[in-house]
């Protein structure tokens, strides 16, 4: 609840705004915790955090372990943020960064999920910069030779990936044929995927052309959509460290959070 200042703009209840820093310290911990510590992590007297909690436990917002005295979310908290999850589209959400990603990339961005036959590009944003590759919406890409494929190997579950690979195995070109699993080399990169949040491809699929992808996840941590941005190798920086990657890891941090995951 808000009311309208003088000037037109909004103004809060102070009272509730200080009262929210409790439940932010409950989400930041992660965990149910005594009175003194969740005051502390609240930057407030354990004095004055009590009486807001007392509330926030007849609203349901928060419960109090009567064993151990200690302060978790309460029901109305779990469903609120439960149906928050239900109401929050990824694929929408997404979409509305792409023009903006694309300007400040430079480059054509797109979102790849996780469709019936392996990573699938649903949407795309053309950047400034031409790329003469056959990519549409629907367009189904390689677990191994893609950077959005690499994150989806590295995330997704172990045999939705291993039935994609050999998927991938069995339609590969005669004399190409990939493995039909994941060897040590593959594992020690998907290893690196996770570590980094972030793959890239160097002339993977198509010469001459780089790929960067950032996960975004779900408040239950699980990968729903790769951010991807696709370029030609001079102009395109595939480093984690380059401009590019640092302004799709944002993008896709920021989703994350938007879509309730923890950092």
């Amino acid at each position: 609840m808000s009311v309208e200042d003088e000037g037109g703009g909004s103004r809060g209840i102070q009272s509730i705004e200080v009262g929210g820093r409790l439940l932010r310290a409950l989400v930041h911990l992660g965990r149910p915790a005594p009175l003194k510590e969740l005051a502390g992590e609240a930057d407030m007297a354990p004095a004055k955090a009590h009486p807001y909690l007392v509330s926030f436990g007849k609203l349901g917002l928060i419960a109090q372990d009567p064993a151990t005295g200690q302060y978790g979310l309460g029901p109305l908290a779990l469903q609120m943020g439960l149906i928050s999850l239900q109401q929050v589209d990824p694929i929408r959400l997404a979409s509305a960064e792409l023009p903006a990603l694309a300007r400040q990339i430079g480059q054509t961005v797109g979102i790849a999920i996780w469709g019936n036959r392996g990573p699938t590009f649903v949407r795309l944003e053309e950047g400034p910069t031409a790329v003469h590759v056959n990519m549409r919406h629907g367009t189904v890409v390689s677990v191994r030779g893609t950077a959005s494929g690499r994150l989806f190997a590295a995330f997704a579950p172990r045999e939705q990936v291993l039935q994609a690979l050999r998927d991938e195995a069995a339609h590969a070109p005669a004399g190409a044929k990939p493995p039909k699993g994941i060897d040590a080399s593959f594992e020690a990169e998907l290893a690196q995927v996770r570590a980094q949040r972030f793959a890239s491809v160097d002339g993977g699929t198509v010469q001459g052309i780089s790929a960067l992808a950032a996960p975004v996840f779900d408040g239950f941590g699980a990968m729903v959509l790769a951010l991807t941005a696709i370029g030609p190798r001079a102009s395109l920086d595939p480093s984690p460290e380059g401009a590019a990657a640092q302004l799709l890891r944002a993008s896709a941090a920021a989703l994350s959070r938007r879509l309730g995951a923890r950092s």
